[in-house]
């Protein structure tokens, strides 16, 4: 892992299937040592975890033979929190429905509705150098407002 600046990480990682709960954990990890933890944080970092185990499972499912390594960014400010997945294959995805009959395919879907959800967004972008970032951006919830509480 290395802090590329201030709020922002990245972690490279060979692209294989063990990467995928490694690069989990890592996010995991940088979020609760960021103070996102807790109840207030509970579905922003449940919604993060998911769409960092999906990109990165697409990355190593469908780019590993053109890309051995898959990047993963973790960028917190601005009231947001972004995660990107970069990996060199050019294919740029879609998110489409996939047929009930089939056991994968929804992974994209999936991570579009949770940052939706979220009201948040995400997109595929090309890279300069013909490969393709995958992002989702997730706002931060909003803070409490002083004296309240919340019943729980």
């Amino acid at each position: 892992m290395e802090r590329a600046a201030e709020g922002l990480w990245r972690i490279v990682a060979v692209a294989r299937e063990a990467s995928v709960p490694r690069v989990r954990h890592v996010v995991r990890d940088l979020l609760r040592d960021r103070g996102l933890t807790g109840e207030r944080y509970e579905d922003l970092t449940d919604g993060l975890l998911l769409i960092v185990s999906e990109l990165v499972t697409n990355a190593v499912t469908h780019a590993a033979l053109l890309s051995p390594r898959v990047t993963t960014e973790l960028a917190i400010g601005d009231g947001q929190v972004r995660v990107a997945v970069e990996d060199g294959h050019p294919h740029r995805p879609k998110a489409v429905q996939s047929d009930t009959e089939q056991t994968g395919g929804r992974g994209l879907m999936l991570v579009k509705s949770i940052a939706l959800a979220a009201g948040g967004s995400c997109d595929v972008e090309r890279t300069g150098d013909g490969g393709k970032v995958i992002w989702a951006s997730l706002p931060l919830p909003l803070p409490s407002p002083a004296g309240s509480r919340v019943a729980g």
